[in-house]
């Protein structure tokens, strides 16, 4: 490896590993809940649901997880108060998920650090800048996106 890839490879693994710690400890003093991480993600995507609530299926592929994976996550954030689920009207087999108040002000507080990390990350950039940066986190996306494409 050259120097700037060894550079970049040693950048983008601390900064993952620092965004996921510091939104784990950034949403635990905000919701004085003990939610994992993976917790608060699925919480965020029932939420993005909210105008029409999804199925766990629908989860699952929303979170790239499998099924009995999102249907354990959502037993318990049910048990604790933070979704609920009800069959749907036009389908009785299926059971939607939407979030409860509790699960809403969860939701809430994730979004807020997501919207603080990227106002910290934009402020002082100007359109080239924030041009270049967008597509170079969309050609990381895309790298991801292809790599666990491969793998199903």
């Amino acid at each position: 490896m050259d120097e700037f890839s060894e550079k970049l490879n040693n950048l983008l693994v601390e900064t993952f590993n620092r965004i996921l710690k510091l939104e784990e400890q950034m949403l635990k003093a905000h919701s004085k809940m003990n939610l994992s991480i993976s917790e608060f993600h699925v919480i965020e995507a029932v939420g993005k649901g909210e105008q029409k609530p999804k199925t766990i299926s629908e989860l699952a592929v929303d979170l790239g997880v499998t099924i009995p994976s999102v249907t354990n996550a959502i037993k318990k954030l049910e048990v604790n108060g933070y979704v609920q689920k009800v069959k749907s009207e036009t389908d009785g087999r299926s059971i939607l998920v939407s979030l409860t108040r509790l699960g809403k002000k969860v939701d809430s507080v994730h979004k807020y650090f997501h919207q603080k990390m990227v106002t910290a990350l934009t402020k002082d950039l100007n359109e080239q800048e924030k041009t270049s940066l967008e597509q170079g986190i969309n050609r990381l996306d895309k790298f991801f996106k292809e790599k666990l494409d491969l793998e199903k």
